[in-house]
């Protein structure tokens, strides 16, 4: 038993030390989990920072409440200006929104009749325009209610209050949500990546066939590349964690580093084995990239890292309860976002380690009937 953990360890020093002398897979790893997570966050098509400006005809308490509701980060500083600066102002680009409080807007307002607020919008700012405008006619809705209750002197009017705050990204940027799904789509790619090359290049090279004249099984085989693989991965993933999310886009994170390095240890154990899996059915890298390919992109896809499962037909929800994408991706949001305890997350945990081992039996035997 000592003998079978010390190959097993020794194998394993060889595989990372290989590693290190890849040039492209360390440019890989790197590039994963700084630029592209950097890339995705930056990516958002959150509508925030949009250019607006106000005419304000009226100067009443009502066309500046109105003015004061377009607050950051949807909006950036208003700025008042006048009708003839309108069409000047957004020939040069300078606004994508320019709202026209016409005369007596308060006064009609109170006598209940339905004054006309112009909004115009420089629809070429394709990215801004449809959205902004969506959200300028909620704002001045909500604010022309709010202001007619306020001086109706109703008090019944204001008996209830809904106020909706949100305890995770008050702000509700996408970009938060992209990283950090970026990081865990990548930590699936180099699991398979890291752990399928490996047994095809030494397969490539026959040194597999060394290996196994060695009085080395094939289970020790298996496990030494699966635990270095995943030490490799890991310690790139939490570095990603760390520096890059954490420290350079300063994305709060909710929960506990411990329990999300549990539950990647068994996404990890889960993944390798899926790539010794994958290798096994491969004859050379070309294979196994076009196999990794059929096999990452609906794991990604139907993971609900982009989608959410709810929103999917109900038969590719049960299948991919058999996915470890889908219960890792929960495990990132439960304790990254919400931050979740054990006592809730340990259902999910049982479940990947049960994948986790079924892949893991299912690779060894494919892996022994490869090599006998």
């Amino acid at each position: 038993m000592i003998q079978a953990i010390k190959n097993i360890f020794q194998l394993g020093k060889k595989e990372i030390l290989s590693l290190c002398r890849d040039g492209l897979l360390m440019a890989l790893i790197v590039y994963s989990f700084t630029a592209a997570i950097i890339v995705a966050s930056n990516a958002s098509t959150d509508f925030a920072d949009a250019a607006i400006a106000v005419v304000d005809e009226d100067q009443s308490q009502l066309s500046q409440r109105l003015s004061d509701a377009f607050q950051p980060p949807l909006f950036l500083p208003v700025e008042i200006i006048q009708r003839n600066d309108i069409d000047r102002t957004m020939d040069e680009g300078r606004y994508t929104f320019v709202v026209v409080f016409p005369v007596d807007l308060e006064k009609d307002v109170m006598a209940h009749m339905t004054p006309d607020i112009q909004v115009n919008v420089d629809a070429t700012r394709m990215s801004q325009a449809f959205t902004g405008a969506g959200y300028i006619q909620q704002i001045l809705f909500s604010e022309v209610q709010k202001f007619v209750k306020d001086n109706s002197g109703d008090s019944s009017a204001a008996a209830a209050n809904i106020v909706i705050r949100n305890r995770y990204n008050p702000n509700l940027y996408g970009s938060w949500f992209n990283a950090l799904m970026q990081l865990a789509n990548n930590i699936a790619m180099l699991a398979i990546i890291l752990t399928g090359s490996a047994l095809i290049t030494e397969r490539e090279k026959g040194t597999l066939e060394h290996l196994l004249v060695m009085p080395v099984t094939p289970f020790q085989i298996m496990a030494s590349k699966i635990w270095s693989m995943m030490l490799v991965v890991m310690v790139a993933a939490l570095t990603g964690l760390f520096l890059v999310v954490r420290m350079y886009l300063q994305i709060p994170l909710a929960g506990s580093y411990m329990l999300f390095s549990l539950g990647m240890a068994l996404y990890l154990f889960a993944l390798t084995s899926l790539g010794i899996f994958l290798a096994c059915m491969s004859q050379n890298m070309p294979q196994l990239g076009l196999l990794i390919i059929l096999v990452l992109m609906p794991l990604d896809m139907l993971s609900g890292s982009s989608t959410p499962q709810e929103s999917m037909p109900e038969w590719v929800q049960k299948v991919m309860q058999f996915a470890p994408t889908t219960h890792f991706v929960n495990i990132t949001q439960g304790i990254l976002f919400r931050g979740a305890g054990l006592r809730a997350m340990w259902p999910t945990f049982l479940k990947l380690f049960l994948i986790g081992a079924g892949l893991f039996t299912l690779s060894l035997g494919r892996f022994r009937k490869s090599v006998a």
